[in-house]
């Protein structure tokens, strides 16, 4: 059974960084250092205690944040390891709720990718201290020094380099602590030898660790300024203050897969890196957000910031803000404002359900419990009579959708409750019917996020749909005035059906919608059929005239008309408005509206010249450009039916180096060419449905 260790004897890390950079390999490591394993697990032979789903042993990647605790010399290190694939983003976002240090980990050879960056932008948004771990330093051209450079030329930050590598030959066999000038290695640090020439390098880049150990601490600076030698707890607790402020960002070094210079990272991480004995800033109801120090003995606060969903039921994982979650127990949700019972309380090592000595979860520590029946990421559960809530993570809005097709009717009745979990887990899922389109739409953040929710659908859930490209939501307007008259007249032996309706329309702004009025004089129609016009108009607004779709922004005018005093009734109105509204509507310069999009690409900048190539092929309009360090920032207007399908594009333009967020701004006219060829589809649509 686990130890239960105290707030400050916690580290709570997240592992972050492009796919393939080690992180899985880095906790492997240091779980078999630990004791937790007896053998060092590979990703690519699917055994590797974080990476436990099916979907990520199949494609060999992570998906899922895993949480995996590994204890070192008194000490409990919650490792995060989170997906560095850009679709699983959300997954990344969600492990820094949790985390008191973000770790960027680095292939030696490829330096900064597109996984860096985002992951970085994200660790600065939350605010957290942030580290760095350059792995696979014994592969053929792996350089420390280059990507140390690469890392102060790309971001901005104190990046202070905390150990060199060393090499014997070809061969990289240990790093040296510039702290204390000693050499570390693999299971032990007996034996190795310092190759000659690296005395200079090492008096260079420890002088570079002391001047930011001093800097943040005015004694020590003062100390520093007068010569006086800096000794190796001072250069440790200055250190540990700038890490702990954001100020220095620590750069180590190692590797994973040989397990060489991971004990000596270890060690860091207890040394060197803050517990989450810090306040934590939460709002009570409907006061100013508060700082809420935690204390073991504090009101009890949990933030859950993951959730597991299967057929048997959810798991949702939580950090201890404040207090103590104890087993048994009840909590308010306080978005749902819901009371929730919390049952049995165990702590999660990947697929492992660990039991908890004594049933409880201290602050800072990370635990995980199951079925709770209102609560979602991001969420909060407090003590009855608190309203407490932790401040929620931001997600980035979906990139890529696509259309459900439900194949059988037991799977339309599975559709409605499936999606409902799936989105409830994930918050960068999104689960919408367009009412344009009358489609179900599952959005998320790339073909590869949207594939394994549709595999989980039909594993865990047994549901099986078809996916499509979703149909544009395109509008219906008109850009003119004019107005139709249309009578409808029916004799069919016994009471008739008459009614008489004359229609003027009017285009109004964008975003006006619809509105009737009347400018009958003299009663020529009665005032109790407008609503009978207006009904049959309102059948017309949801199905369209050209193409199918929506109609906005058109103001409808009662100009005239007829009734009979026998004939005349509800349908017979409906019918005329309908009709005439159709009429007006063909004649006054009707167009399809489309929805346009401002994307925001971020590329490195020697794919500027192919990405604004290919915008121009997608009727794109470039607004603007920047640079930020040696990246491009391209800011553009692109229709949606020409960019739904951009994720894919964009990672194929620039060898998965580039990343784009995109919103809806506005709709605006489809060109005459187009709209042809979408009403011609349209007609054929239907025509396939009756």
């Amino acid at each position: 059974m686990p130890k239960v260790y105290q707030t400050d004897q916690i580290r709570n890390v997240a592992l972050l960084g492009h796919s393939g950079a080690g992180k899985t390999s880095l906790v492997e490591a240091m779980l078999f250092n630990s004791g937790g394993t007896t053998r060092l697990g590979k990703t690519e032979e699917g055994n590797t205690v974080s990476d436990y789903d099916e979907e990520e042993i199949r494609r060999r990647i992570s998906i899922g944040a895993s949480v995996i605790p590994v204890e070192w010399k008194g000490h409990k290190i919650n490792m995060i390891d989170t997906p560095g694939y850009l679709d699983f983003i959300g997954e990344v976002i969600s492990g820094l709720m949790a985390a008191d240090v973000a770790v960027l980990v680095l292939d030696g050879v490829a330096g900064v990718q597109v996984g860096t960056l985002l992951a970085w932008q994200n660790a600065v948004k939350v605010g957290v201290p942030r580290a760095v771990f350059i792995n696979k330093m014994e592969r053929e051209n792996a350089s420390y020094k280059r990507v140390l450079t690469e890392l102060r030329e790309r971001f901005e930050g104190a990046f202070v380099p905390m150990e060199l590598p060393i090499r014997a030959g070809e061969h990289f066999v240990g790093v040296v602590d510039l702290i204390t000038r000693k050499p570390h290695t693999g299971l032990h640090d007996s034996g190795v030898t310092m190759p000659e020439g690296m005395a200079d390098d090492i008096e260079t880049y420890r002088l570079e660790l002391v001047e930011a150990a001093a800097e943040g601490d005015d004694e020590l600076m003062m100390k520093y300024f007068e010569g006086e030698e800096l000794t190796e707890e001072d250069i440790d607790s200055g250190l540990r203050a700038g890490i702990k402020s954001g100020r220095v960002i620590p750069v180590f070094c190692g590797s994973a897969g040989l397990n060489v210079a991971i004990r000596s990272f270890m060690d860091n991480v207890v040394g060197a890196f803050p517990s989450p004995n810090r306040p934590v800033l939460v709002k009570n109801g409907g006061e100013e957000a508060t700082l809420v120090a935690p204390k073991v003995a504090g009101p009890t606060i949990l933030q859950v910031f993951k959730t597991v969903d299967d057929q048997y039921g959810s798991v949702s994982f939580f950090k201890v803000l404040s207090g103590t979650a104890n087993a048994d127990t009840r909590l308010m949700n306080t978005r749902a404002s819901a009371e929730e019972r919390v049952g049995q309380i165990f702590l999660p090592r990947g697929k492992e359900q660990l039991s908890l000595d004594g049933g409880s979860v201290v602050a800072g520590d990370i635990g995980a419990v199951v079925k709770l029946s209102q609560t979602r990421t991001g969420d909060t559960l407090c003590e009855k009579g608190n309203n407490y809530q932790a401040a929620l993570p931001e997600y980035p809005d979906p990139l890529y959708a696509v259309a459900l097709h439900p194949k059988t009717q037991i799977d339309s009745g599975k559709l409605g409750p499936t999606l409902h979990r799936l989105a409830a887990a994930d918050p960068t899922l999104n689960i919408r019917i367009d009412r344009n389109t009358r489609q179900t739409v599952l959005e998320g953040m790339g073909d590869a996020h949207i594939d394994v929710n549709v595999r989980r659908m039909a594993e865990r859930y047994g549901l099986n749909v078809d996916v499509s490209i979703p149909k544009v939501p395109y509008l219906e307007t008109i850009t003119k005035i004019d107005k139709s008259r249309y009578r409808h007249k029916k004799q069919t032996g016994g009471a008739g059906q008459f009614a008489e309706v004359e229609l003027r329309l009017e285009p109004m702004e964008s975003g006006a919608g619809f509105e009737m009025i009347s400018q009958v004089f003299g009663g020529v129609i009665s005032s109790s059929f407008f609503p009978s016009i207006e009904k049959g108009i309102r059948q017309v607004l949801g199905q369209g005239v050209l193409a199918g779709y929506p109609v906005v922004d058109v103001k409808a005018v009662i100009v005239d008309g007829k009734e009979h005093p026998v004939d005349s009734k509800d349908i017979a109105f409906q019918i005329a408005g309908r009709e005439a509204f159709k009429e007006a509507f063909l004649k006054a310069n009707p167009v399809l509206l489309e929805p346009i999009m401002e994307i925001t690409i971020t590329i490195p900048e020697a794919f500027t010249g192919d990405v604004m190539g290919d915008l121009t092929t997608k009727r794109g309009q470039v607004q603007g450009m920047e640079q930020a360090k040696s990246d491009t920032i391209i800011t553009a207007m692109a229709p949606l039916a020409e960019i739904q399908r951009y994720a894919t594009d964009l990672r194929s333009i620039t060898q998965g180096r580039g990343i784009y967020t995109q919103k809806l701004v506005h709709y605006q006219p489809v060109p005459r060419h187009l709209t042809e060829v979408i009403i011609e589809q349209s007609k054929k649509e239907m025509e396939e449905i009756n």
